[in-house]
């Protein structure tokens, strides 16, 4: 008996702009405090474009094209970028914030310049900016599997084919749902820094200095005026200068 024929299932992506729903049409009632807009779009635009990538390699019957072009490492470089230039994004508005409230109240340059975002801060904001991406990596973990499952599948494997697509619109509505949590942790991240931000301007200079400086001298131009004037007896070396 000649083995069975083993017809290769052809792969189709499918259409990811409904699933991508927020990151395509974004609905808010209000704008975030840093403009996201040019950050969003690029994510979203990536997306459909991996999507486009694997639609020519179908077209082609490539079918490792296709999981390579749709597959998890291509969302994820795509998510990562994305977070890293709104962590980055945050934290320059932030310096901009504290520089600018500073300067209004005459703070010296280099007390500011030591409430700037830190290093360690900035990356703290990173990982908060990328904290609501849990449920995303943990779809695009099921669409490796679906694709290593639909990599093999036949004509007679409908399943893994409608399991594979499932996968990548799964990861679609997945990165919906971080990237709105990133919206909200921008939002969070602002309030977090309000009472930073108010104590610089809340700001006032010392007036030691004032009292240091001013009162020895105010006492001296007294003295010297009740001298003049006869009231006090002058030191000899000041009634010699003043030929008394």
């Amino acid at each position: 008996m000649s083995a069975p024929l083993r017809i290769p299932m052809p792969l189709r992506v499918p259409e990811l702009a409904s699933p991508l729903g927020r990151l395509i049409v974004p609905r808010r009632l209000d704008e975030p405090w840093i403009p996201l807009e040019d950050i969003r779009e690029e994510l979203a635009s990536r997306v459909i474009e991996l999507a486009g990538a694997g639609r020519l390699a179908a077209q082609r019957e490539d079918r490792d094209a296709v999981i390579a072009a749709t597959g998890p490492a291509g969302w994820l470089v795509a998510w990562e970028h994305a977070v890293r230039r709104v962590a980055e994004r945050v934290s320059q508005a932030l310096d901009a914030e504290i520089e600018w409230t500073a300067k209004r109240v005459r703070m010296p340059r280099r007390r500011w310049l030591r409430l700037l975002v830190a290093p360690a801060e900035r990356r703290a904001i990173a990982a908060r900016m990328a904290a609501g991406g849990e449920s995303f990596a943990a779809a695009l973990r099921a669409l490796e599997d679906a694709g290593a499952a639909v990599r093999q599948a036949t004509v007679l494997d409908g399943d893994a084919h409608a399991a594979w697509q499932e996968a990548l619109r799964a990861s679609a509505r997945r990165l919906e749902a971080a990237w709105l949590a990133v919206e909200a942790a921008v939002a969070d991240e602002r309030s977090r820094w309000d009472p930073e931000i108010a104590a610089v301007g809340a700001w006032r200079p010392s007036l030691w200095p004032v009292f240091a400086l001013w009162i020895p001298f105010a006492a001296a131009v007294v003295w010297l005026g009740l001298v003049i004037g006869g009231y006090v007896p002058a030191p000899a070396w000041l009634a010699a200068q003043l030929g008394f």
